[in-house]
């Protein structure tokens, strides 16, 4: 089978596509033949040996996928051959067939497809983790998106929206605020051109957000703290503008609000019935078309490099996807 291969750290053209033998079921795991994988950012940093979670070469990228089973291991009772199913890990995924945990799988309804469940499933996960059980954000609040026109904060921005919240979409261009509006977002801020706090400021009345969905880091984390309103939530999930901020802890004090991490992977194993009912809920939306994932590019697995440079140049709206 093919896969592709991360032999050493670096960037996406390090990438190597090789031959390996399929793998066979071991006790508690199902193989998946694989159809669809979904890129995320944060394997960007995972091939170059810069992310929390960092595996010893050689793996392959690929966090979130979708597929049918073909075989189980003694002991598995969740899934059986034939069933459509998807599951995600921090890596792994891309490749032609995989053996996993069968516990790690979500078996897919009816009316929902492997590509949309592919293109849902970090994102969306993550998105409603974050907002769910993080931030517990609730009908009527203001919910403010950082890099809202990447696959997370898409995802954040919709999902905000169907939890009852005004979102205010923030991106770095005029096309992208633009191409928010159209997703659904009730405003739209282009941080590029306009100051972030003097704008979430105005467009609350003065009042602050509620809360900050924050995946962007850099120099956009302090001012949208700072537009937070009294016991506001400031949701950290990642860097994608590539420096860890660093926060005046007078901040938090003075406007009684918390900054709280996401960390999306150890959720989901730490808490599996919970990342289980988040699922439920995110594939009953896509079951009722009222969540569908804008997919920016859908390449075969032997681009996987080229997938991996476009949420690199961070030039993607929405998800990237990788097809078999």
């Amino acid at each position: 089978m093919k896969a592709v291969l991360c032999t050493e750290y670096g960037g996406p053209e390090t990438l190597e596509l090789a031959d390996l033998a399929p793998p066979e079921p071991g006790p508690g795991e199902a193989v998946v033949d694989v159809s669809y994988i979904g890129l995320n950012f944060h394997e960007t940093l995972l091939i170059a040996g810069r992310h929390v979670v960092r595996p010893r070469p050689p793996f392959s990228p690929g966090s979130e996928y979708a597929g049918t089973v073909t075989a189980v291991g003694p002991g598995v009772t969740r899934v059986k051959p034939g069933d459509r199913v998807a599951g995600n890990d921090e890596y792994g995924a891309a490749r032609e067939r995989i053996a996993v945990p069968a516990d790690r799988l979500t078996v897919l309804p009816p009316g929902v497809s492997e590509r949309t469940a592919a293109a849902l499933l970090v994102g969306s996960a993550t998105a409603l983790h974050a907002l769910r059980q993080r931030a517990a954000l609730a009908p009527g609040e203001t919910l403010a998106v950082l890099g809202a026109s990447g696959g997370t904060g898409l995802a954040a921005t919709e999902i905000g929206g169907l939890l009852g919240a005004r979102v205010i979409a923030c991106a770095s261009s005029p096309e992208r605020t633009a191409f928010l509006r159209a997703r659904g977002a009730d405003e739209t801020v282009d941080y590029t051109a306009r100051d972030l706090k003097t704008e979430l400021k105005r467009l609350t009345g003065g009042q602050g957000v509620d809360v900050v969905f924050d995946p962007v880091g850099g120099p956009y984390t302090e001012p949208a703290l700072r537009a937070l309103g009294w016991r506001g939530r400031h949701l950290v999930v990642g860097f994608a503008a590539g420096d860890i901020p660093r926060l005046p802890l007078n901040l938090p004090l003075v406007k009684g609000c918390a900054v709280l991490g996401v960390f999306f992977g150890e959720f989901t194993r730490r808490e599996p019935g919970a990342h289980a009912a988040n699922l439920e809920q995110i594939f009953q939306w896509a079951a009722d078309g009222r969540l569908e994932p804008h997919v920016h590019a859908e390449l075969p697995l032997d681009a996987c490099a080229e997938g991996l440079g476009i949420l690199a140049r961070r030039e993607a709206r929405g998800k990237v996807l990788l097809r078999l």
